[in-house]
């Protein structure tokens, strides 16, 4: 594994292989060897898991942020994720969640929070009613009175 460097503000908290840390002052972190970490920008309280993929996500941070009980963890998440597919219609939630499933899989959860994060907005704008573009209407043409 290549050496990975880490910059933390004063007062931010790393999860590392299950232990909570706090760094007093801004710091840098090399970490020389394969450890499951997790940034606290990336985690949400129970509380916030308000909405099914945030639920989702709750699950997956789990197997990272506590491995004692990641089996677990990992059995909800088997169990919720087709609930999801069944209840969701947009093409790109869906390929999120399977995304997110094959990394599980893989036994790559970091990647699957990201995958998850990535469509967290599309479930919130269906959730407030806002279309979401699909990528073909986000185009913006090049110039003006260019046609596509």
């Amino acid at each position: 594994m290549a050496t990975l460097k880490l910059s933390l503000r004063a007062g931010e908290r790393i999860f590392i292989n299950g232990a909570v840390m706090r760094v007093d002052r801004k710091t840098s972190l090399e970490l020389l060897n394969d450890v499951t970490f997790l940034l606290e920008s990336h985690v949400i309280q129970a509380a916030d898991a308000t909405t099914p993929l945030r639920q989702l996500y709750f699950l997956v941070q789990m197997m990272l942020i506590e491995p004692a009980d990641a089996a677990a963890a990992r059995d909800a998440f088997q169990k919720t994720y087709p609930l999801l597919l069944a209840a969701f219609s947009n093409a790109d939630i869906r390929a999120g969640i399977m995304d997110a499933v094959e990394l599980v899989e893989r036994e790559r959860p970091f990647d699957a929070l990201k995958s998850l994060r990535s469509i967290i907005p599309l479930e919130d704008a269906i959730i407030s009613g806002r279309p979401q573009p699909t990528f073909r209407e986000a185009r913006i043409p090049v110039a003006a009175g260019a046609s596509s």
